[in-house]
């Protein structure tokens, strides 16, 4: 029978799932007294690691204080608003304002909705077309999906959002062709600075700063979808400041709470906020009950200062050498046919013509070897805690080796 839980991402008539019980640093145990050690930062997000004293701490002593209010007006509290700063402040965006929410699948639709209200504030009614790019995953309620690059996402669902277009996910020119007959009507592009869900893809070279340009020339928002780049990902705050390339709002979530409470939001860059606050009178008629969640706030702050005095998104470039190293000797010796990633966001290709199925294999045999990665397509992808010591680092190399002799 199958469990009375209803798996994400999972198969309805499904049953087996691994019952985790316990969690601390890189390292989760089931009930059955396995081990594993935490290659994928559970799903990209979880930063400083399980059990961090200092996070529990501080939700804590907020739902001492005060449980949960909501922040509709005339509400507010200072949690909020100084977690609102402090991601304004570590941004790419200058004199920022951030509205905040429980995911990144809320980030997006949010996102997409200012992006579409702005046009609409500045009389262009016309402009609602949404770009998305082709591998792209973003998120999975009803703009998110509409969104996707990822094709079966999309499907067995209906009618979705209408408006909106796709690029290729590599050639700029796709971009460029759309943009020209479009670009009137294009009111932002959605983009991953490193598409994670899709299969773990940097940008081609030129590709981000292009697309900003495009967007500049044709009055169009740039959203960089950071919910899996941000907070320290790809060794700086932002993948944007990785990238250098300054967007128009920018969506988050796993990384500012590592998981702990869950949290995401937009990042809203002083021009978007200059068409909103225009009119005295303007009501953004848009929000959520948990917005501004007072626990969820000081599970943020107190991950940032972790993040912070730790020197994390340091320690990512640290991670992202050591990794490519490895994965890197894995593909010299014939048992990967690729590598990609930044920082600590990595993934091998095993080989052209392998499906999930295969990498499942594969993935299953990690597990019994003690390792959590996740097999996307043809690949095994990795992003660990960025508190990941080297040799826990060598030990996921070394189990992706072992493991990758299930496919002989």
């Amino acid at each position: 029978m199958p469990p009375k839980l209803l798996h994400p991402f999972g198969k309805p008539a499904a049953d087996g799932f691994r019952q985790l019980v316990k969690a601390e640093g890189v390292r989760l145990w089931d009930d059955q007294g396995n081990e594993y050690i935490d290659g994928l930062g559970s799903l990209w997000f979880c930063q400083v690691g399980y059990g961090r004293q200092e996070i529990i701490d501080a939700v804590t002593e907020q739902m001492q204080t005060m449980t949960v209010y909501n922040a509709f007006p005339p509400w507010g509290y200072p949690v909020a608003e100084e977690l609102a700063r402090r991601i304004s402040d570590v941004s790419p965006l200058d004199d920022s304002r951030v509205f905040l929410c429980c995911s990144g699948s809320e980030s997006i639709d949010t996102a997409f909705k200012i992006a579409r209200a702005t046009a609409q504030l500045k009389g262009e009614g016309d402009r609602q077309i949404i770009v998305r790019r082709e591998r792209g995953y973003h998120g999975v309620n009803i703009g998110g999906t509409s969104a996707q690059g990822i094709a079966p996402n999309r499907e067995g669902w209906g009618d979705l959002l209408p408006h909106v277009m796709e690029i290729d996910a590599d050639d700029i020119e796709s971009a460029a062709s759309l943009f020209a007959a479009h670009g009137e009507r294009i009111a932002a592009v959605v983009c991953e600075p490193v598409q994670g869900a899709g299969g773990v893809f940097p940008p081609t070279e030129g590709y981000l700063e292009r697309l900003r340009e495009l967007c500049t020339k044709h009055g169009a928002l740039l959203i960089l979808d950071e919910v899996i780049t941000g907070f320290g990902r790809t060794g700086n705050w932002f993948a944007s400041q990785t990238y250098g390339v300054t967007p128009d709002l920018i969506t988050f979530a796993k990384g500012v709470s590592s998981g702990y409470q869950p949290l995401g939001g937009v990042i809203v860059s002083r021009g978007v906020c200059d068409v909103l606050e225009a009119d005295p009178n303007y009501m953004l008629r848009h929000g959520y009950t948990y917005s501004g969640h007072p626990a969820a706030c000081a599970a943020g702050l107190a991950n940032i200062n972790i993040i912070e005095r730790e020197g994390l998104a340091d320690r990512a470039n640290h991670i992202g050498e050591r990794m490519s190293s490895g994965l890197n000797a894995l593909r010299d010796d014939g048992q990967l046919d690729e590598v990609r990633g930044i920082a600590g966001l990595w993934a091998g290709r095993i080989r052209e013509g392998l499906d999930v199925s295969d990498t499942v294999r594969v993935r299953d045999r990690m597990l019994d070897l003690g390792v959590i990665a996740r097999p996307i397509g043809d690949s095994i992808a990795f992003a660990p805690p960025l508190v990941i010591e080297d040799t826990d680092i060598d030990t996921c190399i070394d189990v992706l080796a072992e493991a990758l002799k299930v496919l002989d």
